[in-house]
């Protein structure tokens, strides 16, 4: 047996690595013959920057910037191929999980820590970056970013404008003669963790505002002034980012960089398995074990385990998910990549203690599952 191992984080519980490694303990536990080929994974959200830098070597760079609040947070970003390319995560420096619960508040909170992230980055003299946008706790499409940047978001009487989603409301023009003199010549390459569009049902707002702390009454402004956003920009460089494909991750900041600074949007998690050369991985490979925190229909939206699903589908190795939790909408035909979906969670239980778990959950579903395999295998 021949078995890659590629997940994805269990947020708030397992980095990548410690997935892969959790898995491949079970597997070994189950058949110590089997060959484990162990590749952690991102689609662009929380982590990515570790599995690139990972993947291809290079140095981590730290630095101050201020988280969500606008609190002084430390933040890091990796700097690959002899510090051509630098790797960066808005999670580090925008994240949900910078902020307590009651501190979600998408109408307030700003990603002006990435845009200060990114210009640490620009400053370095790189040739390229690779932004993943995942995990945020923002929804002002990116306004706080491309102000850090230098970016004049200025309201009737030529004033900036506020922080968060809420003061995209008064935005009047963009102005960008004073924008960071490296995007000029930087290649600005957008890692998104979904394919949802800036607006409408499946959108930043109304779809993922909610999760970051918006009520139904805040998620319906914000697409209104995601919308303003949106008519702005195409009056300033004449690019409409209304429907464009996972325009609304982080918030809406892929649309805000595409529109403004005219960046490219990527499927971060084709990136990263192009980077991890996946296809190669694949080569003799029996079986796929792939994993996530939750699986519900947002998954759908290209999320890390189903672009592993389509990966390995595509030369007809079996893949098999292994999930904290699966929404309770979710059926297996949802998924036809998967051959397989188990909940890692035997018995009911707290969220507290599968977190705490999960480490010895995943290893003994992953056990469970290759002792499976190999009994059904056997003539």
């Amino acid at each position: 047996m021949r078995v890659v191992v590629a997940p994805n984080a269990l947020k708030g519980s397992l980095t990548a690595f410690e997935a892969a490694s959790a898995i491949a303990r079970g597997l070994g536990a189950a058949d110590s013959t089997t060959e484990i080929v162990s590749l952690a994974i991102a689609d662009g959200g929380d982590g990515m920057s570790a599995v690139l830098r990972a993947a291809r070597g290079g140095v981590t760079r730290e630095t101050i910037v201020p988280d969500p609040l606008g609190r002084p947070v430390r933040a890091s970003f990796g700097l690959l191929d002899e510090g051509r390319t630098a790797v960066l995560d808005v999670a580090t420096a925008s994240g949900i999980a910078l902020l307590q619960a009651h501190e979600r508040e998408p109408l307030l909170v700003s990603s002006r820590g990435t845009g200060k992230l990114l210009s640490a980055a620009l400053d370095t003299g790189v040739d390229t970056v690779i932004l993943g946008v995942g995990g945020s706790a923002t929804v002002d499409g990116g306004a706080g970013l491309l102000a850090a940047l230098g970016v004049g978001l200025l309201d009737e009487a030529g004033t900036p404008i506020g922080s968060g989603g809420a003061s995209l409301a008064r935005l009047s023009r963009i102005d960008l003669s004073r924008v960071h003199p490296a995007l000029a010549r930087v290649k600005l390459r957008i890692a998104c963790d979904v394919d949802s569009p800036l607006l409408g049902p499946h959108g930043a707002a109304l779809m993922f505002g909610p999760q970051k702390g918006a009520t139904p009454d805040a998620a319906l402004e914000l697409e209104d002034n995601l919308a303003h956003f949106a008519d702005v920009i195409e009056q300033t460089t004449g690019r409409d980012v209304r429907n464009l494909a996972s325009g609304g991750a982080a918030g809406g900041i892929a649309a805000g960089v595409f529109g403004v600074l005219g960046a490219t949007l990527e499927s971060g998690i084709d990136l990263v398995l192009e980077t991890l050369d996946f296809d190669r991985a694949l080569i003799g490979a029996d079986l796929v074990i792939t994993g996530e925190g939750f699986l519900d229909r947002q998954s759908l939206r290209n999320k890390g385990p189903c672009g592993v699903g389509r990966w390995a589908k595509r030369r007809g190795v079996p893949v098999i998910a292994l999930v904290g939790g699966i929404a309770d909408d979710v059926r297996a035909s949802d998924f036809p990549d998967f051959d397989g979906i188990f909940s890692i969670c035997r018995r009911p239980m707290s969220l507290a203690e599968a977190i705490e778990r999960s480490a010895e959950l995943l290893e003994s579903a992953a056990h469970s599952v290759l002792h499976t395999w190999l009994r059904a295998r056997r003539p």
